[in-house]
């Protein structure tokens, strides 16, 4: 029986330095768990067009197709602000995404309690928050028809449509139906029923598919008066499932409650392939950060939990992506800090490969 497959796409900016460091725990579960994979790596965003023209090759989207998972870095940085929207790095983000039909975001905000005194929010507010927020991600006003900037009178009108169908709105309600049953069985869908028609339909259909599962507590918020909630109280939330817009901003919302977008992973998720693995992408939540690529500043841990969130949903690893997960909480609690995380004056950082050295150690010790 073969490994099974993860295709590395490490990107742009901080990319590559964070990515080394996952490869180094990837071939750490190999020698030391027995869990082999076999990896391979590509380009995209920047270093693909660079080296051939477009964010991502139609070669490398073939192979991100037959992967088991995906595994990405970051794209983008100002060396390619100049270049035509359709060729811009984000482009072969928003491609994988689209192609593989990754449908449902899964954005976790968990606080570790080592952090808790970045958030800009008081301490026993986010304390031990742990909340997953499931954005639908193909759909809705970044994909809708018509769009564009026209000609109107004597001015430019430029026009985004809002635009879900039944079937969309099902299929990534049932993913944040299933996993609230995983958690803590309770869902609040946000929407803006009040004043959009698809808020109307969305709510409808969650409402609907709840009813299949009994178990789960659902509520209802408009978008709005949920991004107060999160700032009021987030720990009244467990699982949140919303459109692509408003999982867009209340995710980013959610991320800078547990103190620093540099802790934070992602999966993307979309139907189960033949093997039953869903179609998945991992990634960290933050950006490129070009202006600090190179310089072994950059904090690996959000890629490394990106790593975790592989096994526990496309390798069905879960007791393996807890012991890692566990041994990122160890070494915040024993003080390691890379830049970004470093709130207290004349203390000095740890790099990026230090970072991924006090993870492996605390894996070593795990054993």
């Amino acid at each position: 029986m073969s490994n099974p497959s993860l295709l590395i796409l490490p990107g742009d900016g901080i990319g590559p330095e964070v990515m080394a460091e996952v490869r180094r725990i990837i071939d750490w579960f190999g020698d030391k768990r027995g869990l082999a994979f076999d990896v391979s790596e590509d380009l995209v965003g920047g270093a693909a067009y660079d080296a051939h023209g477009a964010p991502l090759s139609d070669e490398t989207m073939a192979r991100a197709q037959d992967a088991d998972a995906v595994l990405l870095g970051a794209v983008g940085g100002p060396k390619y602000d100049t270049l035509d929207f359709s060729v811009k790095p984000e482009r072969g983000l928003l491609r994988l995404r689209k192609e593989m039909d990754l449908f449902a975001n899964l954005r976790p905000a968990q606080c570790f309690d080592a952090l808790a005194d970045f958030s800009s929010l008081k301490k026993d507010v986010v304390a031990g928050l742990d909340i997953m927020i499931v954005r639908e991600l193909t759909s809705g006003v970044y994909f809708g028809e018509p769009r564009g900037i026209i000609e109107e009178g004597n001015e430019r009108v430029g026009i985004n449509t809002q635009r879900y169908t039944e079937s969309e709105i099902e299929r990534v309600a049932r993913s944040a139906f299933e996993l609230a049953m995983k958690r803590g069985k309770k869902l609040c869908s946000m929407e803006k029923a009040n004043v959009m028609e698809s808020g109307v339909l969305w709510r409808e259909v969650v409402t609907r598919v709840g009813q299949d599962y009994p178990e789960v507590e659902l509520s209802h918020m408009y978008a709005d008066a949920g991004a107060m909630q999160l700032t009021r109280w987030p720990k009244q939330f467990d699982v949140i499932v919303t459109d692509n817009l408003f999982g867009d901003l209340l995710s980013d919302l959610a991320a800078m409650l547990t103190g620093s977008l540099g802790m934070l992973p992602s999966a993307s998720l979309g139907a189960p392939m033949a093997n039953g693995r869903p179609k998945a992408l991992y990634e960290p939540v933050h950006g490129s950060a070009p202006d600090i690529a190179g310089q072994g500043k950059a904090n690996p841990i959000a890629c490394i939990l990106s790593f975790a969130m592989a096994l526990r949903y496309s390798f069905d690893q879960g007791g393996e992506a807890a012991r890692l997960e566990k041994a990122v909480e160890t070494v915040l609690a024993q003080g390691h800090r890379t830049a970004d995380l470093l709130g207290e004056e004349g203390r000095a950082p740890i790099s990026t490969s230090q970072m991924g050295d006090a993870v492996l150690e605390a894996l070593d010790a795990s054993l």
